[in-house]
């Protein structure tokens, strides 16, 4: 047993105890060295008022709890001395990790930030964790539980009752840290929608200002673009033949180019951008969080699994977590703020009282609030593969072989460039399933090279695919508390297709896909078909391959939805805070209204630069009058 002593931030002398302990994970034990801490009081003077643990003293404070404060919680002594921040963001995800860096920004406030999982870095270093920082990397994390939640899905009757797997975050950056780092922000109308739907000022001119705050694209700033913001977004590097015929083809098809689809037209085929800077991963955590844990007013702790929001009558007073196995509690004495994301948030708000009373009570949960739409509205986007043998030895094939991964390795880890550098998804494009659609409702990924069930199986050939599907699919689900353990995932049911135009737009998934590869600019390398394969023909068979190979895009979303209060279904108003409480806000992408059409993880970061303004009593930005391509005509699907 090794005793370290070490000095705390607020002057005190920490002994902490290093023992073999354990942890949780999924609900299987695992052994590792864990820190098992305790504060002995103050023997020696702070340092001069000018030294960093001098100045974090004045936001890390400690008061006496009163009884009502911990009414909800399993009871210390009334006297006992608990910490107490300005905020305590719960989540280090995409939203969390821009909340604490921007409400630190007032020297004034502080915040805590909470969350489940470990750092992004071990022992501080980027390469050696290099399967979160390597773009090509990021399979691995996506198929293992060691940053990642590893839900599963109820079986899906309208899917073979295929068991769905999700991965999602659960690190610093959360699922910005896994992603495969494309940069999509929606279409316009999207945010229009939200307004109509009851989040007022969240429209597309109350939006962009904020997109364009987070964001320095490396093409420069413009009236779309942002170009001095901390989240560093790029272009494709690599200028692969694949990438290149499949623009050509998208056009050859009929649909047109487009230089920007985050800028003034979605629509069309193009170059996508990514979450890439400098050949490495840049999450969240890279962007927002890293350059502010040097602030004295910022604490950010991990592997703290928050159990429970503390009350005080309808005021959020605090939070209670695990952490090392050992239960704490923490105040916030302006605001509690949840940012799980579209999973734990509403299964945390659950645990605390906040969801439907009757299904709360079944628990034994006392109910706080009763809101029916904490889990409801669940909304994800599905999609498929479609496949191509490929007859050059151009794709991803050979470079997923272990001596090429080596050499690819080792040139990422020296220089941070070649084909470790890339997601490979470069181009893709959104385009309109049929007329009479205002905006495109289906959106392509293409990669060069094959992927199998989430890149849990390695690929067998040469091929090359897309990636397609809806984008705003009718189909909406659950989720339920499955008890009131914390660690016990909860029971997650997304109704996928079970809406006939849900299944009708798959169809035509398949079909204008098939279409796409059948272009002149696909005919240097286009081999026998992969998947569907050439004997899935009539809409029963592409129904019957539908239910078999499709699979989530990872983004779960609207499970506390913002609207007007009048909304029975809305969890949160237009400003993050939770219906008929006081200091508790969730800002995540469990708040959307709807799911947009694209990507989820920008847009996430755009809420929580805009509630991180409204927290902070600032006007709201404004852009109006911004242009935006509308079709020529609805009357034709192209």
């Amino acid at each position: 047993m090794l005793c370290l002593t070490t000095r705390s931030l607020t002057g005190a002398q920490r002994a902490v105890t290093w023992r073999q302990g354990r942890f949780i994970r999924d609900c299987r034990c695992f052994f590792t060295s864990v820190p098992e801490c305790c504060f002995v009081p103050k023997t020696r003077k702070m340092g001069p008022p000018s030294s960093p643990s001098s100045s974090f003293s004045s936001h890390y404070r400690c008061f006496t709890v009163s009884s009502s404060q911990w009414s909800s919680a399993s009871s210390p002594t009334a006297d006992q001395k608990t910490p107490s921040y300005s905020y305590v963001i719960i989540g280090a995800g995409s939203a969390g990790c821009v909340l604490a860096n921007r409400l630190t920004e007032d020297a004034q406030e502080s915040a805590l930030l909470l969350e489940a999982g470990p750092k992004d870095r071990w022992l501080g270093s980027l390469r050696l964790s290099w399967k979160i920082h390597m773009p090509a990397a990021l399979i691995y994390n996506l198929c293992d539980d060691k940053y990642n939640w590893f839900y599963h899905t109820l079986p899906q009757a309208n899917m073979d009752n295929r068991v769905m797997y999700w991965p999602r975050g659960r690190v610093w950056g959360g699922s910005s840290s896994l992603n495969a780092m494309v940069y999509i922000r929606g279409h316009a109308e999207d945010y229009n929608r939200w307004q109509r739907e009851g989040a007022d000022g969240w429209d597309y001119e109350h939006c962009l200002p904020y997109f364009r705050k987070a964001q320095c694209h490396e093409l420069g700033e413009n009236r779309y673009r942002g170009g001095s913001g901390p989240l560093q977004v790029s272009r494709g590097k690599t200028n692969h033949p694949l990438h290149k015929a499949f623009i050509e083809a998208g056009r050859q098809a009929g649909y047109p180019f487009t230089d920007d689809m985050n800028g003034y037209q979605q629509e069309g085929v193009g170059w996508m951008d990514m979450t890439i800077y400098k050949g490495k991963r840049w999450s969240t955590a890279s962007a927002y969080l890293r350059p502010a844990l040097g602030r004295p007013n910022l604490k950010a702790e991990v592997r703290c699994l928050t159990t429970k929001i503390l009350f005080d009558g309808n005021r959020a007073v605090g939070v209670e977590y695990i952490q090392n196995g050992q239960k704490k509690k923490v105040f916030a004495e302006k605001e509690v703020i949840v940012s799980g994301g579209a999973i734990n948030s509403p299964q945390l708000l659950m645990l605390s009282g906040i969801g439907n009373a009757d299904d709360l009570k079944q628990l034994g949960i006392p109910v706080i609030q009763h809101l029916p739409g904490v889990g409801n509205n669940l909304q994800d986007h599905l999609e498929l593969y479609v496949q191509q043998q490929c007859t050059q030895p151009i794709t991803l094939y050979k470079a997923q072989k272990p001596f090429h991964m080596v050499k690819i390795g080792l040139e990422w880890l020296t220089m941070f460039t070649g084909y470790g550098a890339t997601a490979h998804m470069e181009s893709g494009g959104f385009i309109r399933s049929r007329p009479k659609v205002a905006h495109p409702d289906i959106q392509f990924h293409f990669l060069p090279s094959q992927v199998i069930d989430h890149g849990r199986v390695t690929p067998k050939i040469e091929a090359y695919q897309v990636h397609v599907g809806p984008m705003r699919s009718t189909s909406t689900g659950w989720l339920k508390l499955k008890s009131t353990n914390p660690l016990d995932h909860p029971i997650i049911q997304p109704n996928y297709l079970t809406t006939d135009i849900d299944v009708w737009e798959f169809r035509q998934c398949v079909k204008l896909s098939r279409e796409i590869f059948a272009q002149k600019a696909f005919d240097p390398f286009r081999g026998p078909e992969a998947l569907p394969g050439p004997q899935v023909q009539s809409d029963a068979d592409i129904d019957a391959f539908v239910r078999q190979k499709a699979d989530t895009a990872y983004h779960p979303s609207c499970t506390c939805k913002m609207g007007s209060p009048s909304d029975p279904m809305a969890v949160v108003d237009s400003n993050a805070r939770v219906l008929g409480l006081e200091k508790l806000r969730v800002i995540d992408a469990s708040i959307m209204p709807s799911i947009v059409s694209g990507n989820l993880n920008a847009p996430t970061i755009m809420m929580a630069e805009k509630t991180a303004d409204i927290i902070r009593g600032r006007p709201a930005l404004v852009e109006s009058g911004v242009p935006v391509y509308q079709p020529p005509t609805l009357d034709t699907q192209r």
